[in-house]
């Protein structure tokens, strides 16, 4: 099952997604015609793991951790699927990273390993966008769209080994397994989840794999996760932030 939000002339709806349909309590949408997709879930933040495959840490001088390397996001970094993200005016050097992502599905803490599918809601796609020359992590990563989610959460795949491959105008820079993570999806979750009360809609990434890169304005990237779909992004012109 494949659940998404989109935006209607009905207001925003919540429902599943079939066949290029959103089918809801108040009826069925064609996405792209009669329904906009939005980011499939609302956190209250996005918990993301950093230096997970161990082709990145060969590929960026990393040293290898020896337990789940982790940031956040705040809300305002979500960015919905599909729509153009303008190319932030304080960088010049931005990034894209393809990242499996689980949402959790209900208030929960200190979560063991083997409970943590009994917590989840499924599974989405994010774009850890970067803007690799600002200082320090939080002034890289946390600021408005950048993270790109979506297209919506499916429920019923195996994170355990998905294919993944992320294209650039067409050209693939990105390809490898969830089964090369270092730490798996349920021992990220069960470690954060000591440290955190994760509530519903709440976002957990799990790293990018090797060749994360620059982007520029112009650029179309879609990142695939096998059983999942494909998170588009289109870079648009330098934001003057003025709204």
């Amino acid at each position: 099952m494949r659940l998404a939000r989109a935006r209607t002339a009905n207001g925003i709806v919540e429902g599943t997604v079939a066949d290029g349909t959103l089918h809801a309590e108040s009826g069925t949408y064609a996405l792209g015609e009669e329904a906009t997709l939005l980011a499939p879930c609302e956190p209250s933040a996005l918990y993301c793991v950093g230096r997970n495959y161990a082709a990145t840490i060969e590929q960026m001088d990393y040293e290898r951790p020896e337990e789940p390397d982790f940031f956040l996001k705040p809300p305002a970094s979500v960015h919905p699927p599909g729509a153009e993200l303008a190319y932030p005016s304080f960088t010049s050097e931005l990034t894209y990273a393809g990242e499996l992502a689980a949402v959790i599905d209900r208030k929960c803490h200190a979560i063991d390993p083997a409970a943590v599918p009994d917590v989840l809601r499924g599974y989405t796609i994010m774009n850890d966008m970067d803007a690799l020359d600002q200082p320090g992590r939080t002034a890289r990563k946390a600021w408005n769209g950048s993270a790109p989610l979506g297209p919506w959460i499916a429920t019923d795949v195996n994170p355990a080994e998905m294919a993944m491959e992320t294209t650039i105008n067409g050209e693939t820079r990105q390809e490898a397994s969830t089964a090369q993570m270092l730490f798996d999806p349920m021992e990220v979750i069960a470690f954060l989840s000591e440290r955190f009360i994760f509530r519903p809609g709440d976002v957990i990434a799990f790293g990018s794999p090797a060749n994360p890169g620059l982007v520029e304005p112009g650029d179309e990237i879609e990142i695939r996760y096998e059983g999942i779909g494909t998170l588009e992004t289109t870079i648009g012109p330098t934001d003057a932030r003025s709204d």
